[in-house]
């Protein structure tokens, strides 16, 4: 069997086929365990496959992993929200609070999906409000997941604490970038792979805030896995000297995520604590009393920014994933 790909040492090495030598043995048929025969024989197709220029450079089953992958997320997207594909809107709106689904709902007087799932779910007019829960690895599920309904824009509404004196507790804080503290991302890009938003749907945003007449900060979020760190030290420190913005669990994981996954991502958060004083480290009381007067404002501001995107038609994809 013969490859015509220039890489036949790596397909080889990765699949345990090894080239057979003409002067082995003339007189016997080449024996192949039926399992690698198939492998081989998937090679070989796909190799005629991979003559679209786009999918030039990804290893031989790279389109063969992509199908498998459309499966799993095609029957695991209902299964984590108990909404049928069919509907969920093109325009995506994440939040990891209950109380904005909530909202959301009765707005638009929608039904609201998997109450008793580990994801939540509400449609209005091609926007679909997922509460996918806390944290990058959820972050990191929900953006695989999302890839059963190829997105045109995916807006994270999330909160953050506030690392600079000047920003209190209610601003907006508009991302625009972010730092990979928290390792999920590494399993979606290498590290040096800078976690970025879709600059066309910040845009979106930045506009619809100015027309709520209001003011909004702009800054790096350092994202992190670890959720107690504010008696820290070290942590503390760290922050400081990386000059970040502002503190999360969730926005490099997506913006990564979304990238690898070729779904534009931008995010919009509510700067909810100021951790680094420690009378300003978030509490019940703290959180529900910034969710009471800034929550509804920064979900509409959301909802708007989507409808804005589709009302123009444009693309939010700023450059080609491929």
């Amino acid at each position: 069997m013969t490859f015509s790909n220039s890489n036949n040492s790596n397909l080889f090495g990765r699949f345990k086929i090894r080239p057979i030598s003409l002067s082995e043995n003339k007189d016997t048929e080449p024996v192949i365990p039926p399992s690698e025969v198939d492998v081989a024989a998937a090679l070989q197709k796909e190799q005629l496959n991979l003559a679209n220029p786009a999918h030039s450079d990804l290893p031989a089953l790279s389109r063969l992993d992509i199908i498998q992958k459309s499966q799993i997320v095609k029957n695991w997207l209902p299964r984590y929200t108990d909404m049928p594909l069919e509907k969920f809107g093109k325009y995506i709106l994440l939040v990891n609070f209950k109380h904005y689904l909530d909202t959301f709902a009765e707005l638009y007087n929608v039904p609201i999906y998997g109450a008793n799932k580990s994801m939540q779910a509400a449609t209005y007019d091609n926007i679909t409000i997922i509460n996918f829960g806390m944290g990058s690895p959820n972050a990191g599920i929900i953006m695989d997941l999302l890839t059963a309904i190829e997105p045109e824009a995916c807006l994270f509404l999330g909160k953050c604490g506030g690392l600079k004196n000047n920003i209190p507790t209610g601003s907006l804080l508009l991302p625009i970038g972010a730092i990979r503290g928290e390792g999920t991302s590494n399993d979606y890009m290498p590290k040096k792979v800078p976690a970025l938003p879709a600059f066309q749907l910040e845009k979106a945003v930045s506009h619809t805030i100015r027309e709520y007449r209001q003011d909004y900060f702009s800054g790096v979020v350092y994202t992190t896995n670890k959720r107690v760190w504010e008696h820290s030290r070290k942590i503390r420190k760290r922050l400081i000297k990386m000059k970040a913005t502002a503190v999360d669990m969730e926005t490099a994981t997506i913006f990564v995520a979304g990238f690898s996954n070729s779904i534009p991502t931008g995010a919009l958060l509510l700067v909810s604590d100021q951790p680094l004083k420690a009378e300003g480290v978030k509490t019940e009381t703290s959180d529900k009393t910034v969710t009471a007067n800034f929550g509804e404002i920064h979900l509409k501001i959301g909802i708007d920014s989507l409808k804005q995107i589709i009302e123009s038609g444009e693309s939010m994809k700023h450059l080609k994933f491929e």
